[in-house]
């Protein structure tokens, strides 16, 4: 079974308008309603691609319980954490012209219903995977992700990590089976340009001498670029088409990429099919469906080059 985890989820609140002016009142052009949280985002593209998984994390208040009942709803099975106190944040994500996002605070989580999560993860097998990707709460201990990836290590589950900086260098030691981080992050991470293929290896490389074993490497417009554990480098355009949202894009090229290696075990179809999936939710609003992802990847599956 796959397993995804936002420990930080949101409700967000999609506004568009034609202009945006601060200190006047604003009348949107449309608006839609988005459960969101990296792992979420991920769990919805494998549902869309008809790949069971289980979300977990903390839920709390209305917000909460609209995420769950939402993800149910859309056949995303949940085991969720609900806390006593607050409620799961809100995000505002204004397009007016260009990008502007608002993102509250989550709620506060109690060290035992922490405790009482990871005793979750601890029923983990090596016939799992497991998706840890996105922000974590401050009422969270600062090495929660190392945590995590211990546990996983521990019981032979693979693990997939979606994260940048000091979070994605904690689970390392713990040799993730997956590491998805996009070119900027791969940048700020040692301090180098990442601004060309040779660059990036360069840098993927060394994240492998630290622990990872395969490294996706998501480039917006420039595609995305694979290195696998034995030495095999993979490399792919991006789709095309109209930037309407990115919001999820990175999440959904990891559920496509899982979606695909979990039923063909082939890397080159699941760089493919992530970089469909993850196309094809950047041109819609909120995680693009099954029929949106497939006619991408159709145009897709056989850009997949082999550079190394």
């Amino acid at each position: 079974m796959i397993y995804t985890v936002t420990l930080n989820p949101a409700v967000d609140y999609v506004v568009a308008l034609d202009t945006l002016k601060l200190g006047a009142i604003n009348r949107s052009s449309s608006e839609a309603v988005v459960f969101g949280g990296k792992g979420i985002n991920v769990s919805l593209m494998l549902r869309a691609l008809e790949t069971p998984n289980i979300a977990l994390g903390f839920i709390a208040g209305f917000t909460g319980d609209a995420i769950r009942d939402g993800l149910e709803a859309q056949g995303v099975h949940t085991d969720f954490v609900a806390l006593d106190k607050g409620f799961t944040r809100i995000n505002v994500k204004l397009h007016a012209g260009e990008e502007t996002e608002i993102n509250g605070n989550g709620p506060e989580i109690p060290a035992e219903k922490l405790e009482y999560f990871v005793d979750k993860l601890r029923a983990l097998s090596d016939a799992d995977t497991l998706v840890l990707s996105g922000s974590v709460p401050s009422s969270l201990p600062a090495d929660i992700y190392a945590r995590i990836a211990r546990i996983a290590a521990e019981k032979g589950a693979r693990l997939v990590v979606d994260a940048a900086g000091t979070l994605l260098l904690s689970t390392l030691p713990y040799k993730p089976y997956l590491i998805k981080p996009n070119r900027q992050e791969l940048s700020e991470l040692f301090g180098e340009p990442a601004d060309t293929d040779e660059a990036v290896l360069a840098l993927v490389k060394r994240l492998q001498a630290q622990g990872a074993h395969h490294v996706l490497v998501s480039m917006a417009g420039d595609g995305a670029l694979l290195c696998t554990q034995d030495g095999a480098v993979y490399r792919i355009s991006a789709a095309e088409g109209t930037v309407v949202n990115s919001v999820g894009a990175g999440d959904s090229m990891v559920g496509g990429f899982l979606a695909a290696l979990e039923k063909t075990g082939d890397f080159a179809a699941a760089l493919a099919l992530g970089a469909a999936a993850g196309g094809a939710t950047a041109f819609s609003v909120g995680i693009a469906g099954f029929q949106h992802v497939m006619a991408i990847y159709e145009n897709l599956k056989t850009e997949v080059k082999r550079i190394g």
